[in-house]
């Protein structure tokens, strides 16, 4: 996609961008009792702050990160919630150790570390561990509550998978650019006929409303017991980077180059905790977007920084999107999240993994059955699980398992 395509084309896209990663990014602090929208102005300024860092060369947008959520709920419990916002923002401190280590021993030390056997199940588990999260959006239910009745909610869900689908595959010209808006406008307005939106929180909403900022205070506890939290998400940095180089069919781990990466992130990390948000990290649903939508163009990420920035500020703008029912969300993430799944497997089979190896075949199963069925394990306080767990997992199995071809030569010494 040329970077010289008209500037409101770009902005569209970057709106676009943000529906897809407005409801995820706003539901961690509705789970944790952060505030929403610093989140949306963490969000923005971190996506800003990596642009700067990676010159502006990955179509990567930063949303609040779900490995932080059950850690910051204890956090809250334990040592208050200034104390936690301390603890966010020091979670950064491995994400500067792990550039330096990429810039030290360079990023063929990360492809030992992270070859396609491990980051493509990894990547796998991603969508497919967000697959009742999604179930659960297109049937109406928010926990064990039925928001919507149930058969009402498929069928809206449906009828904006179908319209995203039919748009991404029959498309012409610009609506070809856009078949998430398409899906939602569609789902949108077929829930206003169907009577499910909701305007109260528009009505109820300032134009113009100045965040509550958090006043992080710096907790020795707080931060050794958020600090190692971090490592699930520098792993799903890892396979976010390596997962949007596969669909842009660039190498981002060697220009802008990992390090910068790992350094942009860490950096956005620190700046959310310091605002009162939670952490960011790389967002699938929104590779999966680029991957629908084939536009590889960075400045569309720094269109949805900017909109994600003023709707923090922009009362009945962030109210408005809010107002979007749960169905339409869910149908489009039925899809999206199936598409982080099969850009994992894409990462499988363009590595040539060979599951006919027993070790290969081993590393792939215990990743996608512990994280997909997601196994949880803990000691005192510091607890992995779903996606984290199987993360560490997977590169665990890779540096112990044995390998035939290093077996054999051995034997042959």
């Amino acid at each position: 996609m040329s970077t010289t395509e008209p500037t409101w084309r770009t902005a569209v896209a970057g709106a676009q961008i943000l529906f897809v990663a407005f409801g995820a990014t706003v539901l961690v602090p509705l789970l944790t009792g952060l505030n929403p929208s610093l989140a949306l102005l963490g969000a923005g300024i971190g996506t800003l702050i990596f642009q700067v860092c990676t010159r502006r060369e990955v179509p990567i947008y930063l949303g609040s990160s779900f490995a932080f959520i059950a850690p910051v709920i204890y956090s809250v419990q334990t040592w208050g919630m200034p104390a936690t916002l301390g603890g966010l923002a020091a979670a950064s401190f491995f994400y500067y150790v792990a550039a330096g280590l990429v810039k030290w021993r360079g990023v063929g030390f990360i492809h030992r570390l992270l070859p396609p056997v491990v980051i493509g199940p990894v990547v796998m588990v991603i969508g497919l561990g967000l697959a009742q999260v999604a179930v659960g959006m297109a049937t109406g239910k928010a926990g064990d509550a039925q928001v919507v009745p149930h058969d009402l909610a498929l069928t809206i869900a449906g009828i904006s998978l179908l319209a995203t689908m039919l748009t991404a595959i029959r498309a012409k010209g610009l609506l070809k650019l856009v078949p998430i808006l398409v899906g939602v406008a569609v789902g949108y307005v077929i829930s206003l006929f169907a009577g499910i939106v909701d305007f109260s929180k528009v009505n109820e909403a300032a134009w113009i409303a100045l965040p509550d900022f958090g006043r992080p205070e710096f907790n020795l506890a707080a931060i050794l017991f958020m600090i190692p939290v971090a490592i699930a998400p520098i792993v799903e940095h890892v396979g976010g980077i390596l997962a949007i180089g596969s669909v842009t069919g660039k190498d981002f781990t060697e220009s802008p180059g990992l390090h910068r990466t790992l350094l942009g992130d860490g950096l956005a990390v620190n700046v959310a905790g310091l605002f009162g948000g939670p952490p960011v990290t790389t967002y699938g649903e929104v590779t999966g977007a680029v991957m629908l939508t084939r536009n590889y163009n960075p400045v569309v990420m720094t269109w949805a920084a900017c909109f994600a920035i003023l709707m923090a500020f922009v009362g009945k703008f962030g109210a408005l999107l809010q107002t979007i029912p749960m169905p339409v969300m869910g149908g489009i993430m039925v899809l999206l999240f199936g598409s982080i799944a099969g850009i994992g497997l894409k990462t499988i089979i363009e590595g040539k993994v060979d599951l006919a190896n027993p070790r290969n075949l081993c590393i792939v199963s215990v990743t996608l059955v512990t994280g997909i069925g997601g196994l949880g394990f803990q000691i005192g306080s510091f607890s992995l699980q779903g996606i984290s767990l199987c993360g560490v997992l997977a590169v665990l199995l890779n540096l112990l398992l044995p390998n035939q071809s290093q077996t054999a030569e051995q034997k042959a010494g």
